[in-house]
């Protein structure tokens, strides 16, 4: 059944689960043998930075804490010792007709001599006519590395339209960032599946709802909406194809009305990193989304802390190692 774009979306930004899932106690600690500790001083490519100046641009999904302009001084003071050496530009949801203005900004910003940003996804629609003449103009550029658009309805990750610029990305040497509903993201590896010489990056996780995957006893503030099942086997289905790459990060700010935890989302993380493997998962920050659930210091540490019990080179491959490679950066 077709689902029209405002439910669609909604279910994008409000994605949730059913039925608790217990966590052993250990749960904060992967299970390979050969554990190491956490490298608290590991350096960190961040994935996923949003900025925004509300002088320039317009943004009609803001509210509360977010309603304010979030500049790279504003992202130097929240990332203050976290060791952040480098960090990708994801794409605002500004107006269409501000989106070329928004990948001018953004190359000038990553082109600034001690700039922290240096590289950016920028927005667009891959099932657009004119796509192609848009993400042209770009071609060439060392900052531009990907572009991220929504669909208005799961039928349209199908459409050969859409396929067919996915493609034209491959032939460009730019990534596409999937940010669909847990819901959507069987229709996610269909996609995948017609364009396998285009990498893909799996945004927040695949979207899951953190409730459906608290600890026995933990009181949940409101019901989930899919079964963690679900989200688990399309998550191994996604896992299971080499040029997708999974974000970790999104979860903190799914439940405002909790502080989660990292036994809360222990589960969530083990699960992307079993799937996907040392090498194609990323650390993102998510900032300042993130802060609708906690500082950006503290999701990272939080991470840190679930990651603990895995090799340190793990550890360094996704906070470092698979970005830099992944993106090109120097």
């Amino acid at each position: 059944m077709a689902m029209n774009r405002r439910s669609f979306l909604k279910r994008a930004s409000h994605v949730a689960v059913v039925a608790g899932l217990a966590w052993p106690p250990r749960s904060r600690s992967a299970e390979p043998k050969g554990a190491g500790k956490t490298a608290s001083s590991l350096p960190i490519v961040d994935t996923h930075q949003h900025l925004w100046d509300l002088s320039k641009f317009k943004l009609r999904w803001l509210s509360p804490p977010l309603d304010r302009s979030f500049t790279p001084k504003d992202y130097r003071e929240a990332t203050q010792g976290l060791n952040v050496v480098q960090a990708v530009y994801m794409e605002v949801a500004v107006p269409p007709e501000q989106r070329v203005q928004e990948a001018e900004y953004v190359i000038a910003l990553c082109q600034e001599s001690g700039s922290v940003t240096r590289a950016a996804v920028i927005a667009g629609s891959p099932a657009d006519e004119d796509f192609p003449q848009y993400i042209g103009r770009f071609q060439g550029s060392p900052c531009i590395k990907g572009v991220r658009g929504s669909f208005s309805s799961p039928e349209q990750m199908s459409d050969k339209q859409t396929v067919r610029n996915l493609h034209l990305l491959s032939n460009l040497g730019l990534r596409f960032d999937l940010n669909v509903p847990s819901s959507s993201l069987a229709e996610a590896a269909h996609l995948v599946d017609q364009c396998p010489d285009t990498r893909f990056v799996l945004d927040h996780c695949g979207n899951p709802d953190p409730v459906a995957f608290f600890p026995a006893g933990r009181a949940a503030p409101r019901q989930s909406q899919h079964s963690p099942e679900q989200w688990k086997r399309d998550i191994r289905m996604l896992g299971a194809k080499a040029n997708v790459i999974c974000k970790i990060s999104g979860l903190v700010s799914r439940v405002p009305e909790v502080r989660l935890t990292a036994d809360d989302l222990a589960p969530i993380i083990h699960h992307c990193l079993n799937a996907f493997g040392p090498d194609r998962v990323v650390c993102a920050g998510d900032w300042p989304v993130c802060l609708r659930g906690m500082p950006l210091r503290d999701w990272i540490n939080l991470l840190k802390s679930v990651v603990a019990g895995r090799p340190e080179q793990d550890q360094r491959k996704l906070f470092h190692d698979n970005a830099v490679r992944f993106y090109d950066l120097s």
